[in-house]
């Protein structure tokens, strides 16, 4: 196969004229200065916007944040001035001392002493008048000491008999409080057969029933117990039940 040279410019080959210059680099020299700084602050303006935009997404301002380097600036506070002391006030002159002039001494005469009196003997006293004894009538006689009575005979419950039952009432509270029981009392039957003492023997358990109990009992009345048909007292004990029907 056979080549054929291809004919090569005149620049190539070192002969003919020099070419000319291209347009483009022509128009880059013929720019001026005030056109430069236009460009270059074109191009800035594009590079800002285009930042802005992309500052405008939340990933990207997020990132920026993150990246940013934090400035913090330390200021010295300075100290407060200390206080002067204050300087001491000067030493005061010791105030003269007064003068003290001794009182002149006057020498007086000396009181005359008295001469003692004469001793005189007393008269002698006169004797006492004689006085007559009388016999004193005899003091009288103590009278005789009282004999104290004889205690009461303790009696079964069975020996004695109401004349006038005991009022055994339940009181309202124990009623709403359901409280009952038994009360045991004491009791001194008179020669009458009335209670002459009365005292709480044996408790229910509520202070309300045993209240109850004994104003019941002060309004009874017994048959007198009698031995030999005498009358005589005796001491008796007196249940008194109190129930909630």
């Amino acid at each position: 196969m056979n080549s054929t040279a291809l004919p090569l410019p005149a620049a190539a080959t070192g002969s003919g004229p020099a070419p000319s210059p291209l347009p483009l680099a022509a128009s880059r020299n013929e720019l001026g200065r005030n056109e430069r700084r236009l460009l270059v602050a074109g191009v800035a303006s594009a590079h800002l916007f285009a930042l802005w935009g992309l500052l405008q997404i939340d990933a990207v301002r997020d990132a920026v944040r993150e990246v940013s380097p934090l400035v913090v600036d330390f200021i010295a506070v300075e100290a407060p001035p200390k206080p002067e002391r204050p300087s001491p006030p000067p030493p005061r002159p010791p105030l003269p001392q007064p003068r003290v002039t001794p009182a002149p001494v006057i020498a007086t005469a000396p009181t005359p002493v008295p001469a003692p009196a004469p001793f005189v003997v007393p008269a002698p006293l006169p004797a006492p008048a004689p006085v007559a004894v009388v016999d004193a009538p005899p003091a009288p006689l103590a009278p005789p000491a009282p004999v104290p009575p004889a205690p009461a005979k303790r009696l079964p419950p069975s020996a004695v008999r109401y004349r006038v039952q005991p009022p055994i009432e339940v009181p309202m509270a124990s009623r709403r409080l359901g409280e009952s029981g038994t009360v045991v009392l004491r009791v001194l039957v008179g020669i009458d057969g009335r209670p002459k003492q009365i005292t709480l023997h044996k408790s229910s358990g509520h202070q309300r029933l045993d209240d109850q109990a004994l104003q019941a009992m002060r309004r009874a009345q017994f048959e007198p117990y009698r031995e030999d048909g005498t009358a005589l007292e005796g001491d008796v004990l007196a249940p008194l039940e109190y129930t909630i029907e």
